[in-house]
């Protein structure tokens, strides 16, 4: 059985070289195109099966193409890769289905997972809430956009109470808690989602990596313990334990 064809969507010709490269490195066949209208007109549009596609293109951009191929009943998953992260476009490619929004450059770590997550074609792991509760707007502005640029649903909260007085709580599929929060802090959100029959699985966070946070935290429960700052792929690796 042929390995699945990964289409590439980029108008940089070393973009193309390089994801073509690094695709067929990783085991799968690929094909790369300049142009929305050149892959559009090729044979391989209908042998794609995931395809990865630039946001800005001459002619027909990124966003369109994802449209028309929507309207057009094609269900291939896409991953959008931009060098400009802009919020609006994120919220847009993701709301019309797309699997992720990657930022360049992007490790081959992080490529492929989120290939094989396309291909495994998984609406649970896609469409997960992933909920976080930080007091630093910084960090909730900038782990947020990560979470939904990995292929997940992202709500973001600035105490513990406000959490649990939102619709989201359940929701959530899993938990990023910050330890040193105004109010209640982590620890004691942990205790009491527990004593209240929540199961949800929680990632804690922290720029203060002290033992005795770390052992209380493990030893009721929690999937992980990551010190800020974390790369990409230890988010996404913890989150795909988690869930």
């Amino acid at each position: 059985m042929p390995e699945p064809l990964v289409s590439v969507v980029d108008d940089d010709a070393s973009v193309r070289r390089s994801t073509t490269l690094r695709i067929e490195s990783l085991g799968f066949q690929a094909a790369a195109f300049e142009s929305a209208e050149s892959f559009l007109e090729s044979d391989q549009l209908n042998e794609t099966s995931c395809l990865i596609l630039d946001i800005q293109l001459p002619g027909m951009n990124g966003l369109q193409l994802q449209s028309h191929l929507a309207a057009a009943g094609y269900k291939f998953p896409i991953i959008f890769i931009t060098a400009y992260d802009r919020k609006e476009p994120r919220r847009q490619a993701m709301q019309a289905g797309a699997v992720a929004f990657l930022g360049k450059p992007f490790t081959d770590e992080l490529f492929l997972r989120t290939i094989r997550a396309a291909l495994d074609r998984q609406p649970r792991v896609r469409k997960a809430l992933i909920s976080l509760v930080d007091d630093d707007a910084s960090v909730r502005r900038s782990t947020a956009l990560l979470i939904e640029s990995l292929g997940f649903q992202a709500a973001a909260f600035e105490s513990a109470e406000s959490f649990l007085e939102s619709d989201q709580l359940h929701e959530t599929s899993c938990l990023i808690l910050d330890i040193q929060l105004p109010g209640m802090n982590g620890l004691q959100l942990q205790s009491h989602l527990a004593a209240a029959g929540y199961k949800i699985p929680i990632i804690f966070i922290t720029a203060y990596d002290r033992k005795e946070s770390r052992r209380q935290a493990m030893q009721a429960g929690a999937v992980a313990f990551l010190g800020k700052p974390f790369s990409d792929e230890v988010l996404l690796q913890t989150l795909r334990t988690a869930l």
